[in-house]
């Protein structure tokens, strides 16, 4: 295994990414969960070929980090021999409680299904970059309105029954609605996305689809059937308003795509930029009803956990009855299958082990890469920082905070209403931007949660009644809040 995907495509199990601690690979399991014994034995198999650290992501993949060359082959050849399929292809993602949430308007599983068999007889994953995906939310308790994508599908329950409401980039609250249709015509208008993006070439998402497409597309369905879609012209990247085909049928007649200079792994498993914190919607942590029985939520701090602890509760869980774990966007884990007795045990020894148990953790406002020493990249001990903060200012975090070991801002790529950052100056501090922007003050590495203290003492000294303390720092403004967090 001799080729890494570039940093910015998704870390395969047969393309590693190189970071800053060594390779990294990204797994998402075909059906979402997990036994606890093959969740241990991949735990066990991190162990003796990277650094031991695991991670899930904001959008529910299980990373393993600190991998060679050589260890990345062993640990693939045995995900293998402990029979985990992992996904390959263009990611078409469901809710952690897909199936199983009785508050769910409907089961997403079957039209997903539906749509990857039309993108694979399409041709369309060759053609399409490694960040392109597809969301079919059947809504519930644990919702996909907090991950972003290409093309989402969500389900109405509307006077005539179930229809599913077609977007295109962005999450559940700024993606562009397009049209609400039945089954087979979403998944034919996500197709027909796909393909208008995969003609833009390997970099192009559908924020790069024209207004003219996006209208074509808002509009087909009253002039066609719900299982023909008029032709996308490979010239113009538009839809030509002449003989109704459908994108799929459409994908044997037409000539066949150009084969790009692209390898293989680089383009062996979609996703896009993990990170950023859950918003606006309920966090995958607790308890939740189901179907079967009572799932349990338990995250992990920093969406990182070291591979020994999750051993233990892994372990732990299979002597509780667990029969299945799933990963869940918002850097966590579902229990499932244990008796409602086993519950609270579990939870407890989760806490135990440094785990996330409750959604009103202050950790869950932090996102925070590995950093030093973890990390060659990092200039900054992200998670001793974060730690610190946590449990000095717990009271004022009721916003996203950032803490980023270099100016690349993995763990949050998004804009954040506070973020340390390291680099040569020591810990710099952007407001509300990224963490590529320039900090608008500095202080020592070693001091920036003293910094965050006293821009909190600020807060809690100035903020109005009822006012947040995300509002107060608007108030507040860049300016004064840098020269608080200078302050010796």
């Amino acid at each position: 295994m001799n080729a890494f995907s570039r940093r910015g495509a998704c870390p395969a199990l047969s393309a590693p990414m190189q970071t800053g601690d060594g390779l990294l690979v990204r797994l998402n399991p075909v059906d979402g969960g997990l036994s606890p014994k093959s969740l241990i034995g991949l735990a066990q198999s991190a162990l003796r070929h990277g650094n031991g650290i695991m991670e899930v992501t904001a959008r529910g993949s299980l990373q393993i980090r600190g991998l060679t060359p050589q260890s990345a082959a062993l640990l693939a050849a045995e995900v293998d021999v402990l029979g985990i399929a992992v996904r390959t292809g263009v990611p078409v993602e469901t809710g952690p409680l897909a199936g199983i949430d009785p508050q769910e308007v409907a089961d997403p599983r079957q039209l997903a299904e539906r749509v990857t068999v039309a993108i694979e007889e399409a041709g369309l994953a060759a053609r399409l970059g490694p960040k392109v995906s597809v969301v079919v939310d059947g809504g519930g308790q644990l919702t996909l309105d907090a991950v972003t994508a290409d093309v989402r599908l969500a389900a109405m329950r509307i006077d005539v029954g179930v229809r599913w409401r077609v977007s295109v980039a962005g999450d559940g609250w700024n993606a562009k609605s397009l049209v609400t249709v039945e089954g087979d015509a979403a998944r034919d208008i996500a197709v027909a996305v796909l393909r208008m993006v995969a003609e833009k070439g390997r970099e192009a998402h559908a924020r790069d689809l024209s207004e003219r497409q996006l209208a074509s597309l808002a509009s087909w369905h009253s002039m066609a059937p719900p299982s023909v879609l008029p032709d996308i012209s490979p010239s113009r990247g538009e839809i030509a308003l002449g003989e109704p085909r459908s994108p799929i049928i459409n994908a044997e007649r037409e000539e066949p795509a150009v084969k790009l200079p692209i390898s293989p792994l680089e383009g062996e498993m979609s996703g896009r930029t993990e990170g950023g914190a859950v918003e606006h919607s309920r966090r995958p942590i607790g308890f939740f009803n189901t179907s079967h029985a009572t799932a349990l939520g338990i995250a992990l701090p920093y969406g990182s956990m070291p591979a020994d602890k999750i051993i233990a509760l892994a372990q732990h869980a299979l002597t509780l009855g667990t029969t299945e774990i799933r990963l869940a966007p918002g850097r966590a884990l579902l229990f499932l299958g244990q008796p409602p007795a086993a519950n609270q045990p579990l939870q407890n020894a989760a806490a135990t082990l440094g785990f996330v148990i409750a959604p009103t953790d202050p950790r869950t406002r932090i996102a925070a890469c590995p950093g030093t020493p973890a990390c060659a990249s990092g200039r900054i001990a992200t998670r001793d920082i974060a730690e610190t903060i946590a449990a000095e200012t717990a009271d004022i975090l009721d916003f996203t905070l950032h803490i980023s070991g270099c100016a690349k801002g993995c763990a949050h790529p998004g804009s954040a209403a506070l973020t340390i950052v390291g680099g040569e100056n020591g810990a710099g501090l952007v407001v509300n931007a990224t963490a590529k922007a320039l900090p608008a003050g500095y202080r020592p590495g070693y001091d920036a949660a003293r910094g965050i203290g006293r821009v909190a003492a600020m807060i809690r000294s100035t903020r109005y009644q009822g006012e947040t303390a995300a509002a107060c720092l608007t108030r507040l403004g860049p300016a004064g809040i840098a020269e608080t967090y200078r302050q010796e």
